[in-house]
């Protein structure tokens, strides 16, 4: 089962690379294209200020990191 959602785009290389850092430490997420679906844009924007800043994930309890590194996202998984 996955432990959050990632929002993110094809082109971001910040996206890549903490896709690539979550799977290498077997850490299951969720993967939604923010430019495939127009809900998920409006949800990054609202939780980013009115921007759409890629990399955001978002928890199960409804707390959102922006960019966040591997070692945050692992902190918050623990808590």
């Amino acid at each position: 089962m996955a432990a959050f959602t990632m929002y993110s785009t094809p082109w971001c290389g910040y996206c890549h690379r903490l896709k690539g850092q979550l799977k290498r430490a077997g850490i299951e997420f969720t993967e939604v294209d923010i430019e495939q679906v127009p809900e998920a844009a409006k949800l990054v924007e609202k939780v980013n200020n009115g921007n759409q800043t890629v990399p955001t994930v978002v928890f199960p309890d409804g707390t959102a990191m922006t960019n966040p590194s591997l070692a945050q996202v692992a902190e918050k998984l623990a808590a």
